[in-house]
Parts: structure tokens; sequence; C-alpha cells
């Protein structure tokens, strides 16, 4: 059985977008951000579809239906080459029940069936050991760690992990 399906992020997400911009959700990426820039990032998650660029999914639990967090991919430039960035965000309620992995699993398809870029990136923070493991287990391999710029404007020390959309898992 899934455990989770992701929907396109949507107009009325906006309100798991502020719970999920609460301090224990933004420790490891610069903390709360202040509610306009919550409103910008809503409205460049529900118009980032069109874009070709990516998208934005709210993560939705399955069997009960409930938005649990969101989940996405888009255009980055990463050592001179475009790539897809991912990132994730699974309310504490539902943290350490593997939906994360499954969103990841099921972000990943999505972007490997638009065969636009070979790899896919995730940067956690080294500190992150949540995060880390969801790369972990959803089979991207680390590279090491680096230095990332996240918030923009401000350096973090991630781990680089990559997968290769080109090789489909049996």
């Amino acid at each position: 059985m899934d455990l989770v399906r992701i929907e396109p992020w949507q107009e009325g997400d906006l309100d798991l977008l502020r719970r999920i911009n609460a301090p224990e959700m933004k420790r490891y990426v610069g903390g709360p951000e202040s509610e306009e820039k919550v409103l910008a990032r809503h409205r460049r998650y529900v118009d980032f579809a069109g874009t070709g660029q990516g998208c934005m999914f709210r993560v939705v639990a399955l069997p009960a239906g409930v938005a649990v967090g969101s989940i996405g991919y888009w255009e980055r430039v990463w050592h001179g080459d475009t790539v897809y960035e991912m990132g994730w965000s699974i309310l504490p309620a539902y943290q350490g029940r593997g939906l994360a992995t499954a969103a990841l699993g099921a972000a990943v398809a999505q972007a490997r069936a638009r065969r636009t870029h070979r790899y896919a990136h995730a940067f956690p923070s080294v500190d992150n050991a949540a995060s880390n493991a969801v790369c972990r287990k959803a089979g991207f391999t680390l590279l090491g760690e680096t230095e990332f710029e996240f918030p923009p404007g401000e350096l973090m020390r991630s781990h680089d992990w990559r997968l290769d959309l080109t090789v489909v898992p049996e």
C-alpha cells in the first residue's frame, strides 16, 4: 500500500506552508520566514508548475488523505551543470513514518519522467540526520560535504547527495 501521494501545489495550500514555516521545521534552513516571504514563496509554488523548470507538491498521507508536508524539485546550476535540486518538509506529527522517503520516491519518478536532466541533488544540512537518512533510503549517493547557500545570502554546511535519473530502479 502506498504511504503518500503527491499533488501539485495549489492556492489552498497556504495554510500548510505556514505550518511548515515553524521554528522546529526551519531550524536547519535559517529559521522561519516573515509572512511576506511566506506569501511570496506560496505564489512561486503555485506558479511554478507552468514554468517547465520543476514542480512543488503537497504531500498527502494515505489512507487518511491529510496534507502533511511539501516536496519538490527545481532547476539549479551546480558545478557548471543544470540539475534538479530536491527539497522536502514533513510536519513533526507525521515524521518518522517513512512519508518523506515515499514522497521523495514519487517526486523522483516525476522528475525522471521529464527526461530533462541527468542528475537530481539534495543538500540537507550535515546536522539534519533525518533528511540525510531520507536521501540514503531513497537511493541517493553521498558525494561529500559542501558549502551551500540557503537561505539566500547565508552559507550552510550541507551534504551533497546525488541521484542519476537515467538509471531506473528494478
